[in-house]
This record gives structure tokens, sequence and C-alpha cells, in this order.
């Protein structure tokens, strides 16, 4: 991917302009389309393939197949039956191991002769798991490399997510659908920055609320309204928002989508592209734990671009 695919891209996309308007007969000739239409759509096309590729990784959102809370200080691990404390798993071999809380860190014991890794190298005792809110999540693998098990936290609750590279949700994955790409829903707003320090309150669809850095709002306007967004993220980097639209349930997934975009610029300015609208990991499987949009982000505007919610529901990997 990268320049070349672009490259490749924009000049198919040209073959295809030029030949339209060299087909087309006396003075119904098609225009010649902007170069910059073209170079749009082949960006957008290349954004949509790396979308593709990433849900579509061996450990991708499409490759989970559990979702395990901690509620005791110990409990052992395995795909086998009639565990002690057992959190029994989809995958994996019979019996995987021990996971303990100890004053809020989360240690793991492999079970004796049982082939596993701890972020890539062989594990064989008992080993503190750093969690995703930890700078280098720990990730245990089995399977020879085809499933892995890591720690998340939520509040106060940590559980096990488990991946594995065969499971239906992947093994099914039936690409992703759009609308058609728009430039006209490429708009700059202007960023307007909180004081510092600021949070904003983000619900999830566990239930779970956590305050999240929210360094200001972008407004924007679209058909002489005027929009705003909070966003989250640092603004000398990029910005995270979390969306709802008149689209949400009507074309888009009913949860809300997410968008990413460049910090603002020198002049406070920010371009919304929302073409690159996209689901949240629950619009591909039930073990995610996604934000929802706040209230301040639901907005009074059919966004008809974008990512379309996905339809394709896998049969999930049962215990």
């Amino acid at each position: 991917m990268g320049k070349g695919m672009r490259y490749l891209l924009l000049m198919a996309l040209a073959g295809m302009l030029a030949g339209c308007e060299a087909d087309a007969p006396g003075p119904a000739k098609v225009a010649e389309a902007p170069l910059s239409d073209v170079a749009f759509l082949a960006d957008d096309a290349v954004w949509r393939e790396e979308r593709r590729q990433e849900l579509s990784q061996p450990d991708g959102w499409t490759s989970l197949v559990g979702l395990h809370w901690l509620e005791l200080k110990a409990h052992y691990l395995g795909s086998g039956t009639g565990i002690a404390n057992g959190m029994r798993l989809a995958v994996g071999p019979p019996k995987m191991g021990m996971v303990e809380q100890v004053d809020g860190h989360v240690f793991f014991t492999p079970e004796d002769g049982v082939a596993l890794t701890l972020d890539g190298k062989p594990l064989s005792g008992r080993t503190q798991l750093a969690s995703d809110h930890d700078e280098t999540p720990s990730v245990v693998g089995f399977d020879e490399g085809k499933g892995s098990l890591s720690v998340i936290r939520r509040g106060d609750r940590f559980g096990l997510r488990i991946k594995h590279a065969d499971a239906p949700s992947r093994l099914q994955f039936k690409g992703l659908e759009y609308w058609p790409p728009q430039p006209g829903w490429r708009i700059t707003g202007k960023f307007i920055a909180h004081p510092p320090g600021k949070t904003l309150p983000i619900v999830d669809i566990i239930g779970t609320a956590t305050d999240a850095p929210n360094p200001g709002v972008v407004e924007f306007v679209r058909d002489g309204k005027t929009y705003r967004i909070e966003a989250m993220g640092e603004p000398d980097g990029g910005l995270f928002l979390v969306i709802a639209d008149r689209s949400s349930g009507h074309g888009s997934y009913p949860a809300g989508r997410f968008m990413d975009t460049p910090g603002p610029d020198a002049q406070g300015n920010v371009v919304l592209d929302f073409n690159r609208a996209y689901n949240p990991p629950c619009a591909f499987t039930s073990f995610a734990t996604c934000p929802l949009p706040p209230p301040e982000n639901r907005l009074d505007l059919a966004i008809t671009a974008g990512e379309k919610t996905y339809a394709h529901a896998a049969t999930a990997i049962a215990p």
C-alpha cells in the first residue's frame, strides 16, 4: 500500500475517465474530471483497502472469540470442562493456566507442559500481564501463534480478550459497504480549544464511564447550518471523534461511528472527511467494548457518507 498503490489507482481512475470521454458520442461527451477529484477517489480507494486489510488481519477485530471478566481473585483457564473456578475459553488448550488479581494487577501462571508465548517469547513461569491501559500491553500466544490472550481494563474491572485466526467472524468476513465517495462530504471545520485538562465522560457499550481527554470542539457548516463535535485526543496530534447522526440505524451502524482526523493546523482548521467515518469494533463482534457517542455528538444531520452497517454476522465459536 502507500504511494505505489495510490499511483496505480490514480492511473487506473484516470484511464477509466479518459475512456468514458473517448467513447461518448457527439455533444454528450463526458467532461474530463478534475485531477483533484481523481486523486480524491484514488486516496479514498486506498483508505478503504487498508481498512479492509486491518479488519481481516489474523489478530484484527474480526478475530475476537471471547471476552471474560475477572470476577474472582483467581481463575483457571482452558477450553476443557470441569475446571475449578474455571473460565472456559472457546479455543486453546484444555488447560492453559491460572490468572490472578493481586492489588490491582493481573498475573498469569501457565499450565505445566503447555506451549505458550509472552510477547512472542516462550513463557514458562508466573508473570505479570500489562493491560491495554499500559504503554505496552502483554500478549499471551497459544495454538502455535494462531490464538492470543490479552488483558483489558474498564473502570476498576479487568477482562481477558481472546483472539484466534480461525474465528468464524474472520473466516466469514464479507468485506465492507460504503456510500459512494463524495468530495462534498470532505469539510473543513474550525477547532475551538477547551481549557487545558478538560475531560469528557464517555460511556461504553457495557455501561462503563471513562473520562476521556477533551481538548476542544470542532465546528463545521453543512447546508448553512453549524454543527459541533466534541473531540478526544490531543490537539498537537490526531483527534478521535465518536458520532451518531440521522443515518444511524438507517444505513449506518445504529450505535454510531468513529472518525480520525489530523490535529488542527496553525489557523485552527480541521479537515473532516466523513467519507472515512467507520464502524466501531462492536459492529463486527459481540466481544468488544466500544465507546458510545456522547450526547453532544448526536448530530441532527444525515451523514450519507462513509462506512455502512455490517450486516453479515458470523456464527460464534461455541465453548
